[in-house]
């Protein structure tokens, strides 16, 4: 069972909302079955890298520009990471492999592990606390409107009884493959979390509990303005400065 289970056609096409892309010229990684449509930028070789995990329903098209610009300011090598289904990215949304990708993503740069920084935003969180729970001793992990609890996450969209479980049976899997708390307490890193205070689809509560498992160093921002999908956007300049003053001190 385990990521036997996560890997249900169900679960692929009920939480995944993947979208086209036409990313020209990206990076290709090679996971197995599938090849990821990545977007590498660098500055300088022997600089931090930020692997940044896009949310639901975008791609990293999404990202080009403004989002990539602000990290190279802020003195990092940047890593879109696609996922397989999404964008020009072969393969389907199956959430087993899609986790089983992440070391594959992460070997791809051949770097020390303790020159990166793990970043997610929303369903993107999985891939970064799971690249975190592989490479414990990365420099950083940002968290961006993360999900806490991802039983809580799935329920919404899938029942136990139609993957041929029992609720006692999808809840302990599920709470054993994505157990965050232990995740964080494990990070060697430094962690920043943040969240929109009027979040209507991952309530701000998951990015208090996150920030709660996490040990220091770490930072808790929760913006005032926006919502889950207008946050980066409502608070352009402190979003990035936000990040900018955590890349300084790691």
């Amino acid at each position: 069972m385990g990521d036997d289970l996560l890997n249900h056609r169900l679960i692929g096409e009920r939480y995944f909302f993947p979208q086209p892309g036409d990313l020209a010229d990206p990076f290709w990684i090679d996971c197995g079955d599938a090849r990821l449509a990545c977007s590498y930028h660098e500055i300088e070789p022997r600089a931090k890298t930020l692997i940044h995990f896009h949310g639901n329903g975008e791609i990293v098209d999404d990202y080009l520009g403004p989002f990539v610009e602000q990290i190279l300011d802020c003195g990092c090598n940047c890593l879109l990471v696609e996922y397989r289904g999404y964008g020009r990215s072969t393969g389907r949304t199956q959430l087993g492999r899609m986790l089983e990708d992440v070391g594959s993503t992460v070997e791809s740069l051949g770097r020390d592990p303790r020159s990166l920084i793990f970043f997610g935003r929303s369903v993107g969180s999985l891939f970064a606390l799971e690249a975190a729970r592989l490479y414990p001793q990365a420099a950083g992990l940002i968290l961006e409107s993360g999900i806490a609890d991802v039983l809580e996450r799935l329920l919404l969209r899938v029942e136990p009884a139609e993957l041929g479980l029992s609720s006692q049976e999808f809840s302990s899997l599920i709470r054993r493959r994505f157990d965050h708390r232990q995740v964080l307490a494990d990070f060697a890193g430094a962690l920043l979390v943040m969240h929109a205070r009027h979040d209507g689809l991952v309530e701000v509560e998951h990015g208090e509990q996150l920030y709660a498992w996490g040990h220091e160093p770490k930072a808790l921002k929760i913006f005032p303005l926006g919502d889950h999908n207008s946050i980066l956007f409502a608070n352009f300049d402190e979003y990035f400065a936000q990040i900018a003053r955590f890349v300084a001190v790691i």
